[in-house]
């Protein structure tokens, strides 16, 4: 009955805290109300439009009379709140134990090992914010050219360098053999931040690079390009998936150049999925605690919403949700365990149905491979039946 489905992540957007989320520190988290309430209102006609303040738990964001859209929220069955995680349960995966964390550093063996393995020094080690540990020790790494590794509570080898001490292609390959040294302590990610500028005014490059341990099955993404569709990643989504399953990957630097590339995609791409993940929200005030910026950042990209569904052609069906929540208004500048918001849009797709909360975010990728015809995912509930027209 479809021939697209284009999933859009607003990577950290949450709706609420789950069950357990004390378990994780994150009680009392929701991204969406607490920023809206933290900014004096959030409006974003053309998500509000297609339901997002029908959503259940969402009660700080507009609520219209008659949503062009379906609606609802995903929990995350696995454990953890990485994006990895997220992302991987929606593409059919559910883990069954989280990725390692390292909240009092990492080992001292694994740092020798890292220095071993790949020739270079390194400074600090433990949990950070990396704009703040750029900061406070980016003069000493320009001084003794030791590259800073930190961890946040999830499970990450962060690798920051400037470029002037060390090169793109050469941080890129320090990464590469550090995520073959860290296999053995089953680290989700390492990932490459660059940097540049003086001290006093460091800045980040839109260079990041993550390097994902592989899914540990096949995905919707694996079975899609076997049956001989399109599969096109934009953003970290190959990094994520060690660019596995995908036909193409278009890297991004912003989220604003992540929504030009999935419009240039739906109009190339003829049937499949379209798999875009917007950063900008979790990366750059999600995990600063910027509370204004992450509404400023929502509202720019639910302004770019109609160029979207304007492209969207009569088989098409659009999913707009999250992978995790970052609530910027905690105390936290990580993760939370939150469930994510879910809008549905299509010419296929029923408006206004309340698909309330689903027990897990794999339900995604079951209704995606319902709506296309292929494989059934190995996790998961379709809910195309509640949507279709």
């Amino acid at each position: 009955m479809f021939e697209r489905a284009i999933i859009i992540v607003f990577d950290g957007l949450g709706a609420g805290e789950m069950p357990d989320a004390d378990r994780y520190g994150d009680a009392g988290s929701h991204t969406i109300d607490n920023l809206s309430r933290a900014v004096g209102g959030l409006k974003l006609p053309n998500l509000s439009a297609l339901g997002l303040g029908h959503i259940d738990g969402v009660e700080a964001v507009e609520k219209v009379k008659a949503p062009t859209g379906s609606f609802g929220r995903l929990s995350e069955a696995s454990p953890g709140k990485d994006t990895a995680t997220g992302h991987w349960e929606m593409a059919g995966i559910v883990l069954e134990k989280p990725f390692p964390v390292f909240p009092d550093g990492f080992p001292q063996e694994l740092m020798e090992g890292f220095t071993r393995e790949t020739g270079w020094g390194w400074l600090w080690g433990k949990t950070a914010s990396g704009t703040e540990i750029i900061e406070r020790l980016g003069e000493e790494h320009l001084k003794t050219g030791k590259l800073i590794v930190y961890t946040s509570a999830d499970s990450v080898f962060q690798i920051a360098a400037h470029d002037q001490v060390i090169s793109l292609n050469e941080l890129y390959r320090v990464c590469e053999k550090t995520r073959r040294f860290v296999d053995r302590y089953g680290i989700g990610r390492v990932i490459a931040r660059p940097f540049t500028g003086r001290p006093g005014s460091f800045q980040r490059v839109a260079a990041r690079r993550d390097y994902a341990v592989p899914p540990p099955g096949r995905t919707i993404l694996d079975d899609i390009k076997a049956a001989g569709l399109d599969c096109i990643g934009i953003g970290k989504i190959g990094d994520i998936f060690v660019h596995r399953g995908l036909t193409e990957e278009v890297h991004t630097s912003s989220d604003g150049e992540g929504v030009d590339r999935t419009i240039e995609a739906m109009g190339k791409c003829s049937k499949g999925l379209i798999f875009t993940n917007l950063v900008d929200f979790d990366t750059l005030y999600g995990h600063r605690n910027d509370a204004p910026g992450y509404a400023d950042a929502l509202r720019r990209v639910d302004a770019r919403m109609p160029e979207v569904i304007g492209r969207l052609k009569d088989g098409d069906i659009l999913f707009i949700t999250g992978d995790h929540g970052c609530d910027p208004t905690t105390p936290s500048t990580d993760h939370s365990r939150e469930h994510v918001p879910i809008l549905i849009y299509g010419n296929g797709i029923r408006p206004g149905v309340n698909i309330g909360t689903r027990k897990s975010f794999s339900d995604l990728g079951a209704t995606i491979a319902q709506a296309l015809g292929i494989k059934p995912t190995a996790n998961g509930s379709s809910f195309l039946d509640l949507i279709r027209k």
